[in-house]
């Protein structure tokens, strides 16, 4: 059983990399704890473990009396029989090894020895990614558990939760994937596994920012700001510490190559690189692109920003399901309130009735033949003389008496423009 144990702990050396000094400290303690009743009954007891023979022998620290001696004492008769000088009042170390004491103690304390090396193991862990927290890591997906991703990573365990603050919804994995994620945490008190990751965490964007873009990596560019919704769009604003250096073109990269790299390893998550402005209304409307802004009005106190937005690019402004304004006011700090301005679509219908109530006039047809025009793009006689009666016939709707009405005053415009030539 000795022999069996020293090769065990050789192995556990040699395939886990925990020193042998520290399994063999590990398991001391280990049977002392577990095999305390069967040794002795004081209350300093010490197990040894001989590194050659795998012997395991236990010592009590004894006090020297003359008689009556309690569970931490022993007589001074007894206690000659082995050390002949001692005097009463002097300590010793007594031997109180067990008849078969391998055995029993191998077999009683299994359980407590693999805790205290899977304890060693944590220490160790700790001490390998404890530096490498905040940063990302690479490694193979091991199992599935109750939704959660534990991923292998050599020499230890890291655990992507089930909930949405560490997976990206809709992400899959295979049992044998490669994956990414940036640790979290180094948790050595938990029974499961020690390394906390996350794909959701918006620092995991910004991270591999920093590893696709030299420039951010260098310190030329910055990032300003960052706000994310996992699995659906990011917006990043970013400035440049060198003039010469464009800081949106240094992230996209040749042909888009960067922000490609990254979207992929995201899922094809949306990313917006927006440039920063210490102007809140310029970086306002930077984050609030691709829509076109009619007018911003800041209350810096409040930090609040009224915006104007025509009816046309309202629907940009929000994004789907408001998503875009709400990453905006993440990214920005600011509270955001759209206003849709409905009197440029108003605006718009009234040059439209004006247009259609001259071609009417001009063309001596009825307005509603006139919107028809109007409504495929002919919104002027140069317009009409351009596209020619073959494709103005081709129009739904027009009858031969409007025709014929439109062809007469074309020919008549005709002329009079070659007159005033």
């Amino acid at each position: 059983m000795n022999n069996e144990l020293l090769a065990m702990l050789d192995y556990i050396e040699q395939e886990r990399g925990i020193s042998k000094d520290q399994l063999i400290a590990a398991v001391e303690s280990a049977i002392a704890a577990a095999s305390r009743k069967s040794i002795h009954p004081a209350s300093k007891l010490e197990v040894k473990l001989d590194r050659k023979t795998g012997q395991i022998r236990a010592w009590a620290k004894l006090q020297v009396v003359d008689s009556f001696p309690n569970n931490d004492q022993i007589t001074i008769e007894k206690a000659k029989t082995v050390f002949p000088d001692v005097k009463v009042g002097d300590e010793i170390d007594w031997e109180v090894t067990p008849k078969d004491f391998g055995r029993i103690a191998v077999t009683s304390c299994r359980q407590a020895i693999a805790q205290k090396l899977k304890k060693a193991e944590r220490e160790i862990v700790k001490e390998e990614f404890q530096d490498k927290v905040g940063e990302i890591v690479n490694g193979t997906v091991k199992r599935i558990e109750a939704g959660s991703i534990i991923v292998d990573l050599q020499k230890g365990e890291g655990i992507i939760g089930a909930k949405e603050k560490d997976k990206v919804p809709g992400e899959v994995y295979m049992i044998g994937d490669r994956i990414n994620a940036l640790l979290i945490k180094v948790d050595i008190e938990t029974s499961g596994p020690s390394l906390i990751l996350s794909r959701s965490n918006p620092d995991f964007v910004r991270k591999l920012f920093e590893r696709e873009v030299s420039e951010i990596h260098d310190g030329v560019v910055e990032i300003a700001g960052l706000a994310r919704e996992a699995g659906m769009r990011t917006k990043i604003a970013v400035r440049s510490n060198d003039p010469r250096v464009d800081p949106v073109g240094a992230c996209v990269g040749m042909r888009g190559m960067r922000v490609r790299n990254i979207t992929a390893e995201l899922g094809n998550e949306r990313v917006d690189i927006i440039r920063y402005d210490e102007d809140i209304k310029v970086y306002a409307a930077n984050a609030l692109h691709p829509a076109k802004l009619a007018s911003i009005e800041a209350d810096e106190e409040h930090r609040m920003l009224e915006i104007h937005v025509d009816q046309e690019n309202s629907r940009l402004a929000f994004g789907k399901k408001a998503q875009n304004v709400r990453l905006a006011q993440k990214l920005i700090g600011w509270n955001i309130n759209i206003i849709i301005d409905e009197s440029q679509e108003e605006s718009f219908e009234e040059k439209k009735a004006q247009v259609v109530e001259q071609l009417a006039g001009l063309l001596s047809i009825a307005p509603e033949k006139a919107a028809l025009l109007v409504n495929n793009g002919y919104l002027s006689m140069d317009g009409l003389k351009t596209a020619g009666m073959k494709d103005i016939s081709a129009i739904p709707g027009l009858d031969e008496e409007s025709l014929n009405s439109i062809a007469a005053a074309l020919e008549k415009f005709v002329n009079n423009s070659g007159d005033a030539e």
